[in-house]
């Protein structure tokens, strides 16, 4: 199973769209491990949103997907409302 997930550094007004096979791990190098990345500057993070998938190639279409416009508006109006 692959996770496409969202991001958010509420600190710095930032979100990050990205797929894993191993969610843990990959929040953990986000906001722990990794020493060097767009992510780091920007921690903590805290997780807003995860889909399920069951091919790499059924999520990497839907992080494409949701880093273009459209996919950036639907986040703003459902997930950052405030």
């Amino acid at each position: 199973m692959f996770t496409v997930y969202i991001l958010q550094s509420e600190k710095y007004d930032k979100i990050y769209i990205g797929y894993t096979s191993n969610l843990r791990q990959r929040f953990k190098a986000h906001n722990k491990l990794a020493t060097k990345g767009w992510t780091v500057k920007y921690r903590p993070w805290k997780i807003i949103h995860t889909e399920l998938y069951k091919t790499k190639e059924d999520a990497l279409k839907r992080e494409n997907m949701l880093k273009g416009g459209q996919g950036r508006k639907w986040i703003r109006e459902n997930l950052l409302k405030r």
